[in-house]
């Protein structure tokens, strides 16, 4: 197994390069599937995920080749043979699901098993097949799900929950359904407005990008088209709070400003600023590291929402930061039932956090860390594990580095170049 051998205490310096957005790449790769003709895609990360995804194309017959350029791929689907995810693979990411609805509206049926992908809680997808039935979909849910539609209609939808997952199986789905659909409680993240986009650009009719109502006009078919994908706002969040948290220094390119307003709110609160430059982000050394509290002194929190609100994912980088910031605060993860377990490994480092319930922990800090064994559970708490292990004093070894690399492109020559000591071992077994 793979693991990764840190020694912390050293201030990360330099200039890094944002990657593409991992939460943009999935979907839009299995956008592909809405046509024969090939596609482009570019800005693609080298993550584990991508990697799986393309696999499980290969595997029903799609030609998938690298282009000329880094991050470039080019998609052919018009070999596609079955309907049928193989089960090894959609079991281990949570984005296998999102070729249910490209799939449906292609053949009109699709098999798929249970997705798999991070341990942080239940991860309901009711919200997938109440929209698929509304479409016209026969849906069956026993050990493999099975969807069916001789033809897919247009209609209202109203998601129960703002799911971006649900909402781009909707989507995709619906550009080829007869008529129109709407779409309300959708949900607007930048990585759904970069499928919106990519899909408009192969001939669909989409309005009402980056809101909470989509309106989809259907077409007959899609085309081939050339898109590039926009970075990765919570790459650049994790970056960010590892400058932060061992008081480095860091210039991050191609860092998508526009997409870390609340962002830039809520590290704030931490005593962490940030200078803008175009599309750079530059986090300077001197921080002052310190809690600012709510009016009248009251104990501040940072808590997550659906987009524009503080994205769920980096709550677990902002629970590391945060025992290195003088001061307390609530951290409060509403999503996820599981998500702040890993706190368990934070308190044996030497962080002061009381885990309230599953879903609070109160952290008060700054707090010396030291070295420790720790397994990474899911993509963003073992990025904030690797954080943490930075910061300690001493050495750490960080076993299921898959959990980590599904998300996070090349990471260890990438934070080894701005002087981070940790290095890699282990087959590549996941």
């Amino acid at each position: 197994m793979r693991e990764y051998i840190i020694e912390g205490g050293t201030p990360v310096n330099g200039e890094i390069t944002a990657s593409g957005n991992k939460n943009a790449a999935l979907p839009c790769i299995a956008a592909t599937l809405l046509t024969p003709e090939p596609v482009v895609l570019r800005n693609i990360p080298e993550i584990e995920d991508v990697q799986v995804m393309f696999e499980v194309l290969k595997q029903l017959g799609v030609q998938v080749e690298r282009g000329g350029g880094k991050g470039e791929w080019r998609v052919t689907t018009g070999s596609l043979t079955g309907n049928a995810v193989p089960a090894e693979q959609a079991r281990r990411i949570r984005a296998s699901i999102l070729l249910a609805g490209p799939l449906l509206a292609r053949t009109g049926s699709v098999e798929l098993p249970p997705p798999g992908g991070d341990v942080i809680g239940r991860r309901r997808l009711d919200t997938h097949f109440l929209a698929f039935e509304s479409l016209g979909a026969t849906v069956e849910t026993n050990d493999v799900y099975r969807l069916a539609a001789t033809k897919l209609i247009g209609a209202e939808l109203f998601l129960d929950e703002a799911s971006v997952t649900a909402t781009e199986n909707a989507l995709m789905a619906a550009v080829l359904a007869e008529g129109a659909t709407t779409i309300e409680n959708a949900a607007s993240e930048p990585h759904i407005q970069d499928l919106c986009r990519m899909l408009n650009r192969m001939g669909a009719d989409i309005g009402g990008i980056g809101s909470n109502i989509l309106r989809i006009n259907g077409v007959e078919s899609l085309h081939g088209t050339e898109f590039a994908i926009g970075s990765d706002f919570m790459e650049v969040g994790s970056f960010i709070g590892l400058a932060a948290a061992t008081r480095g220094e860091l210039l991050i390119r191609n860092a998508g400003p526009e997409h870390l307003k609340m962002t830039r709110i809520v590290f704030a609160r931490l005593g962490i600023h940030w200078e803008v430059s175009g599309e750079d982000v530059f986090v300077p050394a001197r921080q002052s590291l310190r809690v600012r509290a709510d009016l009248g002194g009251m104990v501040p929190k940072i808590d997550d929402a659906p987009w524009p609100g503080f994205p769920p994912d980096l709550t677990s980088i902002m629970t590391v930061v945060a025992t290195q910031v003088e001061g307390t605060i609530l951290i409060h993860e509403k999503m996820f039932e599981s998500r702040m377990f890993f706190v368990d490994k934070l308190i044996g480092m030497g962080a002061r956090i009381v885990l309230c319930d599953p879903h609070r922990a109160v952290v008060t800090g700054p707090c010396r860390l030291t070295g420790s064994e720790l397994v990474s559970p899911d993509v963003r708490a073992g990025m904030a594990m690797v954080i943490a292990a930075l910061c300690a004093h001493g050495t750490s070894h960080i076993h299921n580095v898959y959990q980590i690399e599904r998300g996070y492109e090349n990471l260890v020559p990438r934070l080894r170049a701005l002087g981070a000591q940790i290095s890699r071992n282990g087959n590549d077994t996941g």
